[in-house]
């Protein structure tokens, strides 16, 4: 806990000179002198804090000096601007703040405001003695634009006016016309609950008694061995789509090394003056049954970059995501203008792909990614390339390039067929249309096939995520925020390492085993799809081959040998790196979000028999010294799934809370009425077609049976595979997007730059 200070003289010397340095500011050009009542507004009141009088010992001398000692409003002290000013040019000092010169800021250069921010933010805690409730409900009510934190503070982040247009902006600016932030790119994420630091403010979560948690690795050996149950009828493409779906959502803002954009290869190996300082190693210890045989002792893993709040608000450390809170195809597009522009050909509206097979008549692979070759990638030699897509971890696994390259080829054929029915519409105006319905397909296929067999029909009814069957939905609401959730983020949706197989399989097009390749020899691998028919058949396998079950079992595929080296003999534990974000987020425990989604609590570990099976609770009581204590990841993937579903109430409850947040807080949902963006109703009803088979069987060669549902393993009664060819599966007809000319509506494009002020 932080301190409370106490009121303290100080010399006049220091208080005259920090009413001097307080009253200048850092502009680009050098100094400029500007009173204090520029900054501070009418009043001298930053923030009214309610109980017994408390100030800083700048606040007590700047007041002395001006006779206006003590700052007093109805009989509570406040926080003053003067005192924030004075954090300021303190943590200016240590802290150097980067000032882009173009609106287009780089992750590590909003994480330098971030520092700044944060730095500030300790300060006023420690000199007002907050408490942790103070530091995430007062301190973010500061209106930090009457400081000179003003002055760092990014344009896209203070000054963004939107107005209503129909095509979405790549970096989500402006999908809410009042928040413009919400849900963008480099915002923070949200939160359900307050973070649980152990200072406050940003050291990592520590357990309930003041002392350590066991070790993440403790965690993932005790907690998360590899049994390889298989209990349910979920097929690998559960995984396949969720991976893709999370892959539109998070990814977390870390630091990179500057030349393959991976985290920091080393923090264990270093001297501790050359380690980052973002460095928060996983230790393993000494009688580790597995990385004791390699004499490993240590993980590299590096915190989160601290994010800027709108507005440039005061508060506790809370990381920042990179990509948008609503589901809007960016795993297809990208995130800003510069990179959708490098995804396209310029003509027709179509994306560039790679025509490797186009002389035995087969569909065309995703880009070489010729840039920056090695990023998430291993390759073999320099003549091997890995693949360009709207999402930078295309690479990370071949099932993930499969369904990068399905739904490329997807945009490609819907701009093929505007083409045909709008010949007179030009390349902006084709990729834009065929960017809409790509995003409206994701949108269905995610929350009419993916989410019943995650959720079951119940959570789903009562989190309002059941899509309408006719007509438009009007059930937009402007005051949800759909940002991501880092409890989601960090725990809830990591869930598909559960199921993650052994090996993924390769079938034919008849539904017979071929092969199958282990997964960790896939991983950042995805080479297998050079050669001619192979993505077919991993399709095939994905449909086919069974997921594990939704358990505390984790294969040793990722919980040991996680992006191996080429003839390395362990990896990475995924299992471990799961615990390590977690704490560092300041994630709450399992038991608090037990309590936030209506279920009961637990003073002890006998009281969560029922929950989780009796041998995962003796474990758990075996390292953790109270139920308090446990992480949130590893006692969601431990409860017993509710009824129809794959998730325990916990983790269900999470997830069905984002979908819920990601559909009402999306203005360009697909099937609001009354916006610029609204489908007509004809074309609604032909988005409705979509089907995640239908899309499988439109994207591939030689695959010509499927079962209606890919994401269950086939069913002669209730999954019956059909022929791709029937109307069983019907295609969406273009022909009602058809437009005259003399009808045609003018495309307007967004202001040029990432980050312009006013966004579509």
């Amino acid at each position: 806990m932080l301190k409370r200070t106490t009121i303290a003289r100080t010399t006049l010397s220091v208080a005259v000179c920090a009413l001097f340095i307080g009253s200048y500011n850092h502009g680009i050009n050098g100094l400029q002198y500007q009173p204090l009542e520029y900054y501070s507004g009418s009043g001298e009141c930053a923030l009214v804090l309610n109980g017994p009088g408390r100030t800083s010992t700048f606040d007590y001398t700047f007041n002395l000096l001006r006779g206006t000692y003590p700052p007093n409003v109805g009989g509570h002290s406040c926080i003053t601007y003067e005192a924030i000013n004075h954090a300021y040019l303190e943590a200016k000092k240590r802290i150097r703040v980067a000032q882009p010169k173009t609106n287009i800021w780089k992750p590590e250069e909003l994480a330098t405001v971030g520092e700044l921010l944060l730095d500030i933010s300790t300060q006023i805690a420690q000199m007002y003695g907050l408490t942790r409730e103070e530091i995430e409900t007062r301190l973010p009510l500061i209106d930090t634009s009457k400081t000179l934190i003003y002055d760092v503070c990014p344009p896209f982040l203070k000054d963004v006016e939107c107005r209503a247009g129909k095509y979405r902006r790549f970096d989500g600016l402006c999908t809410n016309l009042e928040n413009p932030t919400w849900g963008a790119s480099l915002s923070p994420f949200a939160r359900l609950l307050p973070p649980r630091f152990a200072d406050g403010m940003s050291a990592p979560r520590i357990a309930s008694s003041g002392r350590n948690l066991p070790l993440s690795r403790i965690v993932s050996r005790t907690m998360h061995p590899d049994d390889g149950f298989h209990d349910h009828a979920g097929t690998v493409m559960v995984i396949a789509w969720g991976q893709f779906m999370d892959h539109d959502y998070t990814l977390t803002a870390t630091p990179l090394d500057p030349f393959n954009r991976n985290d920091p290869e080393e923090c264990c190996n270093r001297p501790p003056h050359q380690k980052h300082p973002y460095c928060n190693e996983i230790h393993i210890p000494e009688d580790d049954y597995f990385y004791r045989l390699f004499n490993v002792r240590c993980m590299d893993f590096v915190r989160a970059f601290p994010s800027v709040r709108p507005g440039c608000r005061l508060g506790s450390r809370v990381p920042f995501n990179l990509l948008t809170g609503v589901l809007d195809g960016n795993t297809v597009y990208g995130v800003t203008d510069f990179h959708a522009r490098k995804l396209r050909t310029g003509y027709g509206g179509l994306l560039r792909m790679n025509p490797v097979f186009s002389e035995y008549g087969l569909k065309d692979l995703l880009p070489l990614k010729l840039d920056i070759p090695d990023e998430g990638c291993t390759r073999p030699n320099e003549s091997m390339f890995c693949f360009e897509a709207g999402e930078i971890r295309v690479n990370e696994q071949l099932v993930l390039a499969c369904m990068h390259t399905l739904m490329a080829r997807e945009h490609n054929r819907a701009a093929k067929a505007l083409t045909q029915v709008n010949p007179h519409w030009d390349d902006e105006t084709l990729f834009q249309e065929s960017r809409r319905i790509v995003i409206a397909e994701i949108q269905h296929v995610t929350y009419n096939e993916f989410l019943p067999i995650l959720l079951g029909k119940d959570v789903m009814e009562k989190f309002g995520l059941i899509l309408q069957k006719d007509g438009h939905w009007d059930g937009y609401d402007s005051k949800v925020n759909p940002s991501v959730i880092d409890a989601f983020a960090s725990a809830a949706f990591r869930f598909g390492h559960s199921l993650l197989p052994t090996a993924v399989e390769r079938w034919s097009k008849a539904h017979k085993f071929i092969a199958s390749k282990r997964l960790s020899d896939l991983i950042r691998r995805p080479y297998d799809l050079y050669r001619a028919g192979v993505i077919d058949e991993y399709f095939m396998g994905l449909m086919n081959q069974v997921a594990q079950a939704m358990d505390d079992s984790i294969t040793q595929e990722v919980t040991n040998h996680l992006f191996k080296k080429v003839g390395a003999k362990f990896g990475m534990d995924l299992v471990s790196f799961n615990m390590q974000r977690g704490r560092e987020f300041g994630i709450p425990s399992y038991m608090e979000f037990r309590k936030f989604c209506g279920l009961p609590g637990a003073s002890s570990f006998e009281e969560l028999f029922g929950s989780m099976p009796n041998e995962t609770i003796r474990r758990y009581s075996s390292i953790f010294e109270h139920p308090d204590d446990v992480d949130l990841w590893s006692g969601g993937v431990s409860e017993r799934p509710l009824p129809g579903s794959m998730l325990g109430p916990t983790f269900a409850c999470v997830i069905a809370t984002q979908f819920s947040n990601s559909r009402r807080g999306d203005r360009f949902w697909f099937e609001l009425p009354n916006q610029p963006s609204s489908f007509t109703p004809e074309q609604l009803t032909e988005l409705r077609k979509t089907r995640l088979a239908r899309l499988i069987c439109d994207n591939t060669d030689l695959i010509d049976t499927i079962q209606i549902y890919p994401m269950v393993l086939p069913d002669h009664e209730i999954n019956p595979r059909v022929p791709c060819r029937t109307g069983i599966l019907p295609g969406i007809d273009f022909s009602k997007w058809a437009e005259f000319p003399n009808r045609a509506s003018q495309y307007v494009s967004n202001v040029p730059g990432q980050y312009g002020f006013l966004g579509k």
